[in-house]
This record gives structure tokens, sequence and C-alpha cells, in this order.
């Protein structure tokens, strides 16, 4: 596990569409960590970088506005995408921001790098006269992410499944933070 010295600090930029890259180099990363630990129901088993759905995302994402990295020096160890709600969740029931990324480097597990990032989206949704910020997570195997979520300040609302065609059903998680 790496760590920071002294003289290196998390900062948080904001990206733009040069980043993609940046953002399927960390989902390849966090799904080659949760593959090795037999937790593929979160995103599989193939890498993001090979996947045209995927690379297609990346861009959006990176290309949104929304995007922000957690840096640690020159090296991006997060990532953070913020905006509207996705399609497949119930919708809110006033304004909101809606975190539709969180991923972070596994080598720096420990170092709060999703909390701050987080904390990030918060701010920007109180900037922003918000006063919710929601996200939706996996919520299957043993939840771990919604406990991430709620020892976050969230609280799981809806539960919803995706389905897929010619594969598994993915169970989801919503969960909110009130921010006023």
């Amino acid at each position: 596990m790496a760590t920071m010295t002294d003289q290196q600090t998390l900062t948080i930029r904001p990206g733009g569409p040069a980043d993609a890259a940046t953002i399927l180099r960390l989902l390849d990363s966090a799904t080659a960590w949760l593959v090795a630990r037999g937790r593929t129901g979160q995103w599989g088993t193939e890498p993001a970088s090979t996947d045209p759905r995927r690379i297609a995302q990346a861009d959006t994402w990176a290309s949104s506005g929304g995007l922000h990295l957690a840096m640690l020096g020159d090296a991006p160890i997060g990532a953070l995408v913020v905006g509207a709600a996705t399609d497949y969740v119930p919708p809110a029931t006033e304004p909101e921001l809606y975190v539709n990324l969180l991923v972070t480097d596994r080598a720096y597990a420990g170092l709060a790098i999703g909390a701050r990032l987080l904390a990030h989206a918060a701010d920007l949704a109180r900037a922003r006269g918000l006063g919710l910020l929601r996200v939706d997570c996996y919520g299957g195997d043993d939840r771990a992410l919604v406990r991430f979520y709620e020892g976050c300040g969230f609280t799981a609302t809806d539960p919803f499944t995706v389905e897929r065609p010619g594969r598994e059903p993915w169970p989801g998680q919503v969960l909110a933070r009130r921010l006023d």
C-alpha cells in the first residue's frame, strides 16, 4: 500500500476531455482489484479500456464538465464525476447533484481518497445552492459499497435492479445525503 509523505498533498482538480484515459486506467485497476478478490458482480471481469461502451462513457464523463481528479503530486489517484442522475434510478423530489462515478486507485487504499472526493462533491452541491447529494452503487454481495457511503454520511434510500439481457440482473442501491 502506498502512503503520502509530508511533502505530498492530496489535491482535487477539474478534469477534462484529455482525462478519459485516466478514468479508464482507474476503472481497469479497480476492476482487477475486485476480480482478484472474487467480487465480479460490480463491474465484471473485463477491463473497461477494452469495452467500447465503457470507453464512450469515459469520453462522455471527461467532456461533461463534472469530472474532478484527486491528485497526489502529478499522479491522478481518484476520479469523481458529478451531474444529473442516471435514468435507471428513481428521480429525486428536489434539485440535486448526483455522483455518477467515484473510483480510486486501490494502491492508495486507506488514505480516504473516496471520502475526500465525496466531500468535494458536497462542496460543489452547496456552492450551487443544492441541499441534496445522491449516488448509486452496486448493492450485491456483501454490500461493502453501501456501508462505505453510509460511513460518508449517506443514507440508503431506494434499491433498484438493472435488467441486462443475457446477463444476471445488477442489484443497485441509491443513497442520499442532506447538505442543509
